[in-house]
């Protein structure tokens, strides 16, 4: 029983690691068209040195739900193939985009971008549409399918809202102030999102509207909204300050505080998941198929472990080491 759980843990840690670094770099892409032509290559160099890392955690995430959960994959990429062939067009897209916009002749680069721009909207809204199908389980109604319309552009807005957070710390001047007017105007469309699946969640189940509601979870778990809603009212406050300090010139206040709005979008994020999954557990597929029912036999997991415990440690070895290299703020590419 300990082999389903361990899987279970590193497919969410996987998933989690996804949404958050390649959410902020789909977030820049999604913002791109918003940019001047000359800042576009500097939001393009802030993401440069991470954006292909950061989709590995999605191979790693549903290479995990294949190998350890063979027949929960097959239910969830069933019930969302037309969105997944979607987001993984827009995602070939995007990866061609983004190496050949420094390639071609100045007059076809903007035809790249808007590229790039496309496919970051494409995968962000069908990453979006997804969790809101996923989370109503896969029902085939129109309240259920309006709701997952209504996700899709919510999670972009959370994406945008990681994105421009992210520029926030690495650029500066002009385009670090646009950073933060779109960090303000993400941020409530996001708000939107969260608490749309928090009243969702619950009300898709008997089952999980007793795990949040019944006595004493109501009082132990009442932290994780409270939280969420506090980091909401800090990143509306952090972004008001360093709106106002970049309107008076004070260059020290936004090299202070640059790194906090950030800070608060991920634990947003964070917060979100936790909410998530502990209402998802133990189910993959929800009232149908827990993860115990799902999983591969004892003896496919442990050799399956033995090439997570290569693979894992070695991404996030990878991962520290080029955040490492490139820390700092971002300069517009050269060639």
């Amino acid at each position: 029983m300990n082999l389903p759980l361990i899987f279970l843990l590193l497919m969410s840690i996987a998933m989690l690691a996804y949404v958050v670094l390649d959410g902020y770099d789909l977030g820049v892409g999604v913002l791109l068209r918003r940019a001047r032509p000359e800042q576009k290559d500097t939001m393009i160099a802030a993401i440069g040195p991470f954006w292909d890392a950061n989709e590995t955690w999605l191979v790693l995430g549903v290479g995990l739900l294949l190998v350890a959960f063979p027949k929960a994959h097959g239910a969830i990429l069933g019930a969302l193939y037309l969105p997944v062939t979607l987001m993984l067009l827009a995602l070939m897209l995007r990866g061609v985009a983004f190496e050949l916009r420094a390639k071609v002749n100045p007059e076809r680069k903007l035809a790249w971008d808007r590229a790039f721009y496309a496919g970051s909207l494409g995968a962000s809204l069908a990453q979006g549409f997804m969790l809101g199908h996923y989370i109503v389980g896969f029902e085939h109604s129109w309240v259920a399918y309006g709701f997952a319309l209504l996700i899709a552009p919510c999670l972009t807005a959370g994406y945008a809202m990681l994105g421009s957070c992210f520029l926030i710390m690495k650029t500066d001047g002009d385009l670090q102030q646009r950073a933060i007017a779109w960090a303000r105007g993400s941020l409530w469309l996001t708000a939107l999102g969260v608490a749309a699946v928090s009243i969702a969640t619950p009300l898709a189940s008997p089952h999980i509207f007793a795990k949040w509601f019944s006595m004493p979870a109501l009082i132990a778990l009442m932290p994780i909204p409270l939280m969420t809603v506090v980091l909401f009212a800090f990143a509306h406050i952090f972004l008001h300050r360093l709106a106002s300090d970049a309107k008076a010139g004070n260059a020290r206040g936004l090299d202070r505080w640059a790194w906090a709005p950030f800070v608060c979008a991920v634990g947003i994020f964070l917060f979100a998941f936790f909410g998530l999954a502990y209402s998802l557990y133990p189910y993959l597929v929800i009232d149908r198929i827990t993860y115990v029912e799902a999983a591969s036999s004892n003896e496919a997991l442990s050799i399956i472990l033995i090439g997570t415990a290569i693979t894992l440690p070695t991404i996030i070895a990878y991962t520290i080491y080029s955040y490492r290299v490139f820390w700092g703020k971002a300069t517009k590419l050269s060639y």
